[in-house]
């Protein structure tokens, strides 16, 4: 979902799985935000992955080196009447070294991302 969002992913921190592998606690990525020609690596750590019949997802939490500081969770749940719904939920705050003209930007990209997420789910 991510790539089909305008994000990549690479394994490039010292532990985590390769970005094709299973989701699993603990592994830790880096998420490459792609806004217009900037590039914004963002260490990541997952740390809960939900696997029920009807109902996947994950959640991370930042890493030193992330423009915010927080968590973020995606969930995907299937209805009984085979309706899909996906939850984002972000609990964040500036990280130390973000600047205070930078932090106003940071909301309005997580907005945009929400929105590129519900893009690529129904595609």
């Amino acid at each position: 979902m991510a790539r089909r969002a305008g994000s990549s992913l690479s394994d490039g921190l010292p532990i985590g799985p390769s970005p094709d592998a299973t989701v699993v606690a603990g592994a830790r990525y880096w998420l490459i935000a792609h806004l217009g020609p900037l590039r914004i690596h963002e260490p990541v750590q997952v740390i809960a992955v939900v696997d029920e019949p009807h109902r996947k997802g994950f959640a991370y939490g930042t890493l030193t080196g992330h423009p915010v500081s927080g968590e973020e969770a995606f969930l995907v749940d299937r209805g009984p009447d085979g309706s899909t719904w996906l939850t984002v939920r972000s609990l964040t705050q500036p990280s130390i070294g973000t600047s205070r003209a930078t932090y106003p930007l940071l909301p309005v990209a997580q907005y945009l991302y929400s929105r590129r997420y519900l893009r690529s789910l129904a595609s």
